[in-house]
């Protein structure tokens, strides 16, 4: 799987992965809803074990994720990970096919569903 061999070349610094903070909460409250608190806790763990920079809901990142969200038809936590791929200037990870319409703001690798 892709994002497992991203996370492994993160581990070796041959790569390095980052997340908005308001993304981390889509993906616990998607975890809990569908498998649970257990699997949640187990989630998180491996979370914070990874090499994962988790960056903060800053006001200048609500300001550019509103206006992309205010221009752009997707979800609101969309707007954030794409706002910051830009401020990093990184590569945003998705099979989400929501982001084509915003494939001329971020480089996007589409990943397999």
């Amino acid at each position: 799987m892709r994002v497992e061999e991203i996370l492994r070349q993160a581990e070796t610094r041959e790569a390095q992965v980052a997340m908005s903070l308001i993304n981390l909460g889509e993906i616990v409250y998607i975890i809990e809803r569908r498998w649970g608190l257990e699997n949640l806790r187990s989630m998180l763990a491996y979370l914070e074990a990874a090499p994962l920079s988790i960056f903060e809901a800053n006001k200048e990142r609500v300001l550019e994720a509103a206006h992309i969200k205010a221009h752009y038809p997707l979800a609101y936590a969309d707007a954030f990970a794409i706002a910051l791929a830009r401020e990093l200037n990184a590569i945003l990870l998705t099979g989400d096919k929501e982001f084509q319409a915003v494939s001329n703001l971020v480089s996007i690798e589409w990943l397999e569903k």
